[in-house]
This record gives C-alpha cells, sequence and structure tokens, in this order.
C-alpha cells in the first residue's frame, strides 16, 4: 500500500496509509492549531534506525482505538530527530529532567504553547513490568490537563525556567589555575577508574564506543607515556573490532553492544560512529602500525562505499537493525547455513568466529572472535597468516550469500555534519594509511555537501538533503564539524582555499551563535523562531559538542590565521567548563583533548619545497596529535607559518616552530622526527 509522507527527508516520517493518528509535522500549522484549539500537544520523537520506535509504531499508533484517543485529546507530532535535533535536546533535556531518564522512542506532552510538562520513553499497549500502558498514559495526562489546568501551566512554566538555567554554564568566572599537567592526569585517573580491563571500553553493559575517551588515552599515551592509557585505549579497540558490535563479513561498526564482550550489538549501524571509529583506528595505527587497524579501516570505509555512499559523493545517514521484521536477521546466521556455503572449511570457521548449532544469540549466531586469530592457530600449530587467508576467502563466501537477503531499511537523508564527519575520518585514513582515494572521497564529498546544502540566497548552510531538497537550517554542530573538515582537508592537499572557508565560516559562527558572554555557543542561530528554549550543548555524547569542536578550531586556526582573539575566546571555553571537565572525562572526551593541547603545546610545522607535498604525506604517517600542518612549493605571506621561509632550489626544508618562532630548519624527514623527540 502506498506511503504518505508527512516530511519528505525522513524515513522515520512516513506515515502509512493504515496508520490512522493524524500526524503534523513540528511547525507553525501545528502549533498555531493547538493554540488555537487550546488542545494539548503530543509529540513523538524516533529516528529512522530506532527499533523500538518502530515497536511503538507497531502497537500503538497503528491500533485503530489508540489512534482516535490521540486524535481526540492531542495535537500529534512527530520529529525525526535526527533532522530536528534542536526540539529533540529541549524535550529529552525536558524529560529526563522530570523521569532522569530518557531514550527513543521519546513521547512527551506539551501544553498548547508548546512548553513541556511529562513524558517517557515506550509504552507498552498493555501494562507491563511498572510501565503503564499507552491508552492510560493518554487518558490520565488530557484528564489531570482537563482538572488542574493551572497546575499543569504553572508545572510547565517552571520546567522551562529549569532548562533556561541549565545555559548559565559557561557564564561563571573561568578557572584560571585549570591548564596543568595535574588536572590532566586527574582526568586520565578518573577515566581508567571507569575502564573495563578485561574487555575493553568504559562502564558496564550497554556499551558505546565512546571513541574520544580512546582518543584522549593514545594521545595521553604520546605526551606522558602512560602505558595504562595506551593498553587500555588499544584494549577497547581490540575487543570491538573482535566483537559482534564489527560487522565480520561486511565490515562497519553497529551503534553500541548491549553486553558487556561486545557480542550482541543494537544491529542499526549509523555513518557517525563508523567515521568517528575510522578517526580513532587511523591514530592507532599511526601509533602501533597493526595490521588489524589497518585492515579494519579498509574494510568499514568498503562498507561505507558499498552501502551508504550517495552516487554523486555525500553518504547517508544510518542503516537500520531491523529486516524483515526482525532485529538483527541480515547478519545472523544459523551453523547449518555455513556448512552448507563453506563446506570443509565451515569446521574452522564455526571454531574462529563461535558458531554453534543452538546459536551464540537468541536462537542465532553473531559472528565475533572471542579469542584473536593468532590464540587460535597456536594450539592447532596453524600458521595465523595461513588461517586467515582461509577466513577471508570464507568470509567473502558469506558476504556474496548475505548480499542476496532482504536488506535492513536505509535512512537515506544525507546530514551536513556527519558528512563532515566522513570527511575528518577520509582524510586521517588517508595520513595514515597513505591511499589517495581515501582523499578523493573526501574532496568529492565536500564537494557534493557545498553544491547540495549551501543556501547560496540567505548565505546559510542547511543541516540535511534528500531528494534534490536541502532543510533547516544548520546547528552549531554541522557548522563547528564542517570547519574540521576543511581544516583536515588543508592538511591533507595544501589547498588554502579549504582554510579560506574555514576562516569564513568561523566569522559566520562567531556572529550567528555566540551567548551573550561570547564565550560558548548556541545550538541555534538567532532569530530561529519555533523553539522554546535556546540550548547550549556541551557534553560529548555520541557525536561531538558543537562546543568542543568550536573550542578546538578556534586554538588552531588561531594559530595558523594569526588571530589572538580566536585563541583567547577557545581557552574561555576551556576554562569556564573548568574542573567539570576533569571528574566526567567520558562525557567531555573532546574538550580532554583540548586540555591536552593547551597543557603540553602545539607543534607548528612548515614544510616548503619542491617537494613538500609528498614529504608532508609522508610526515603524516606519524602519530604527532598536537601539530599544526601546512605545506607549499613556495613562500605564501597570506599565512604566518609558511611566511618569510627560505626556499632552496631542489631542496625541501622542514621548520619546527612555538608560537612563529623557528628552529634551524632540516632537510630530512628523519632529521625532523627527531627534532620533534628533543
Amino acid at each position: 500500500m502506498a506511503n504518505l509522507l508527512i516530511n519528505e527527508t525522513s524515513p522515520y516520517l512516513l506515515q502509512h496509509a493504515e496508520n490512522p493518528v493524524q500526524w503534523h509535522p513540528w511547525g507553525d500549522e501545528a502549533l498555531k492549531k493547538a493554540k488555537s484549539e487550546d488542545k494539548l500537544i503530543l509529540v513523538s520523537i524516533g529516528y529512522s534506525a530506532c527499533h523500538w520506535c518502530h515497536v511503538m509504531e507497531r502497537e500503538s499508533f497503528e491500533n485503530e482505538a489508540t489512534a482516535k484517543l490521540m486524535n481526540k485529546y492531542f495535537i500529534n507530532i512527530k520529529v525525526d530527530r535526527e533532522e530536528r535535533p534542536d526540539i529533540d535536546h529541549i524535550y529529552m533535556d525536558a524529560v529526563q529532567a522530570m523521569s532522569g531518564q530518557g531514550g527513543w522512542p521519546l513521547n512527551v506532552f506539551l501544553t498548547p504553547d508548546a512548553k513541556p510538562f511529562y513524558g517517557g520513553t515506550y509504552f507498552p499497549p498493555k501494562p507491563y513490568a511498572n510501565r503503564p500502558s499507552w491508552t492510560d498514559i493518554l487518558t490520565n495526562v488530557y484528564k489531570a490537563f482537563s482538572e488542574k489546568k493551572e497546575d499543569i501551566l504553572a508545572q510547565a512554566d517552571n520546567l522551562i525556567a529549569h532548562l533556561q538555567n541549565a545555559n548559565n554554564i559557561g557564564s561563571r568566572n573561568s578557572e584560571n589555575n585549570f591548564l596543568t599537567k595535574e588536572n590532566i592526569q586527574l582526568a586520565t585517573e578518573n577515566l581508567l577508574k571507569q575502564a573495563d580491563g578485561v574487555w575493553g571500553g568504559f562502564g558496564k553493559a550497554p556499551k558505546f564506543p565512546q571513541s574520544f575517551s580512546i582518543q584522549f588515552l593514545l594521545r595521553q599515551f604520546y605526551f606522558t607515556k602512560n602505558e595504562q592509557a595506551k593498553q587500555q585505549a588499544l584494549l577497547s579497540l581490540d575487543k570491538m573490532i573482535q566483537g559482534g558490535i564489527y560487522d565480520q563479513i561486511g565490515g562497519g561498526f553497529a551503534r553500541y553492544s548491549t553486553d558487556e564482550k561486545w557480542l550482541a550489538p543494537h544491529f542499526e549501524k549509523m555513518l557517525y560512529d563508523n567515521a568517528l571509529l575510522i578517526s580513532t583506528i587511523s591514530e592507532a595505527y599511526q601509533l602501533t602500525k597493526k595490521r588489524t587497524y589497518k585492515n579494519t579501516i579498509e574494510q568499514t570505509i568498503s562498507f561505507l562505499e558499498r552501502e551508504l555512499m550517495h552516487e554523486t559523493g555525500g553518504w547517508y545517514a544510518a542503516l537500520d537493525a531491523d529486516s524483515e521484521g526482525m532485529e538483527g536477521k541480515f547478519y545472523t546466521w544459523q551453523k547449518e547455513e555455513i556448512e552448507s556455503i563453506l563446506a570443509d572449511k565451515a569446521e574452522i570457521f564455526c571454531l574462529v568466529y563461535d558458531v554453534e548449532t543452538k546459536g551464540n544469540w537468541e536462537d542465532a549466531n553473531i559472528l565475533w572472535l572471542p579469542q584473536t586469530i593468532e590464540e587460535v592457530a597456536a594450539p592447532l600449530k596453524i600458521n595465523p597468516q595461513e588461517l586467515e587467508h582461509v577466513l577471508k576467502t570464507c568470509r567473502e563466501k558469506l558476504l556474496t550469500e548475505r548480499n542476496k537477503r532482504i536488506r535492513p531499511a536505509l535512512d537515506d537523508k544525507i546530514i551536513l555534519g556527519w558528512n563532515a564527519m566522513g570527511i575528518t575520518a577520509l582524510c586521517k585514513a588517508f595520513n595514515a594509511l597513505g591511499n589517495k582515494h581515501y582523499l578523493q572521497l573526501a574532496e568529492n564529498c565536500f564537494s557534493f555537501l557545498e553544491k547540495n546544502m549551501f543556501d547560496t540566497t540567505n548565505k546559510k548552510w542547511q543541516h540535511t538533503w534528500k531528494n534534490k531538497e536541502a532543510k533547516f537550517n544548520a546547528f552549531i554542530d554541522d557548522y563547528a564539524i564542517l570547519i574540521q573538515s576543511c581544516i583536515h582537508l588543508q592538511e591533507a592537499t595544501g589547498n588554502f582555499t579549504y582554510l579560506e572557508k574555514a576562516a569564513s565560516i568561523t566569522e559566520y559562527v562567531l556572529n550567528n551563535f555566540s551567548d551573550e558572554n561570547e564565550t560558548l555557543f548556541y545550538f541555534t542561530e538567532k532569530n530561529q523562531a519555533d523553539i522554546v528554549v535556546r540550548k547550549k550543548e556541551i557534553y560529548d555524547g555520541a557525536i561531538p559538542s558543537g562546543n568542543a569542536v568550536m573550542a578546538e578550531n578556534l586554538q588552531y586556526l588561531s594559530i595558523i590565521l594569526n588571530k589572538p582573539e580566536w585563541n583567547e575566546r577557545a581557552l574561555s571555553m576551556l576554562q569556564s567548563l573548568g574542573n567539570t571537565i576533569t571528574r566526567y572525562p567520558t562525557s567531555f572526551g573532546i574538550w580532554c583533548g583540548l586540555l591536552q593541547k593547551y597543557i603540553f603545546g602545539i607543534n607548528e610545522i612548515a614544510i616548503v619545497g619542491n617537494q613538500s607535498k609528498s614529504n608532508a604525506h609522508q610526515f603524516s604517517r606519524e602519530f604527532i596529535p598536537n601539530k599544526i600542518l601546512q605545506f607549499s612549493e613556495k613562500e605564501n605571506t597570506d599565512y604566518p607559518l609558511i611566511s618569510n621561509k627560505n626556499i632552496l632550489v631542489g631542496k625541501t626544508l622542514f621548520y619546527l616552530c612555538k608560537d612563529y618562532s623557528c628552529k634551524q630548519p632540516v632537510e630530512t624527514l628523519e632529521d625532523f622526527l627527531q627534532l620533534l623527540i628533543k
């Protein structure tokens, strides 16, 4: 039966013809209707790959009696959180303030003027496990508003005041004595206290990748030679790569693991998770040169190209967890299937990947490596390289067969910030592996974004794109991560145009997102009218905080463009959060990385001369996280780092500088790397 689109941008907003709920998109029409009819608003927020969103849709929203109740009592609005993260942030914070919990689907009840007063996540169709039924919730909320309207309105006003008060972070006095090695050590200790020393990662199940924490520990090892930091970072990556959270057949990572061992993922695959993990694993490869990391980077990028790439260069948002109505069906196996496909190689494959007749997860098998290939090979007296060759052939056969299955649905909207994350990841993969194809993919993606997602009339970037239409003004994280991608493109290509774009976008952000104290940035730009609170986001969650990335951008650009006032802004942002960062490092991973750069300093590196590009690319294979790099065949007075540098015919010179004061240049990469060690 044909679908009726409420909003063509998002598969989550598809309304099936048999669904009797009268859903509205978020916007003036629905909000004005609620006010004019003095009717409560029900906002249901989710996303395309959200398993429990679809469960509640089937159980409740498609039930005719339930739908009649919803239509009678409420103006029903459905929101895709990936299209409108600003709406999601406001009402998620409200529900967490009321209940201490949050998640998706997020169902929030609003007064007719869009102020929240009650909400929750998934509600069952009948009472279950101390959860009231959805119909009970609907009836009780309507009854409460009918009988105690003034109390409800007062409660909503108080909640809005609470949300506004939360924005005061960053407005207090800066902690001027914050930039100490003792504080960065404290952050490291607090992070390691939460580490799982057996299975990697941080905290208990469910486990998320926490790329920022791993990245911070890798860099802490670089700066301080803290072996525990390095071991925990690499253990976390190794266990994820061996786990079911990593698609052992097709590459790419699922969103999170439901257990401590990384065996059973929530099977949805998101662009941003894979981009962030490519970036982190690229740094791990630069540090260790471990072949497993190289293979994982290559396989994950192959997955992105095969399953998430738009034909003209952009990247789609996600793949669902479900296919044929079952979570994980596309990715799991029966032992008999594998035996039929692999024949005489099935026994060794099943041994390595823990495939059982009864299944290792809900009567099926998730492929994972409880032991490394080396650990399996040793007692069997098999050469690990030969075993890996056999397994590679087996994986290719299984992938071919798996591709014949009904696939999980594709969320084919393109999101600005997530694509920019992908650009940064591809640049870092290029730096680590030297594969020029990755750099070409990064440039192609940026071209796609510039062509399709920049509103040339209003001079604004747009947040999402689908079906040749861009929608919704971009948010602070979109802009911040886009600037970051320009920085990485400039370092990888030597094309200063990317640096000019970064500077221009930064000026726009400063003018349109700054708070009243000119310290932190709001999530939305000024003059946006359809939100009840203008929020600031500071936490590094599944994706990095726009504020944290902007602080990094400002520090970097202040040096390469000689704009000291931008460095002052970055420093004030960091200091405004102060010891909160070191107390809760798992929530402030990017901020902790910025603190490292301020404490341990930045290496300003200029490579000039006729072989500057090839030497810069070779230099970028090294793990040097606190660097600013520019290279050029000739002097360029527009940029202080490559201005007033000696250009010798037929030679390439390497300059190591701090505060634009440079040491005597050297002529070989080997000598320059030694200079960095001194």
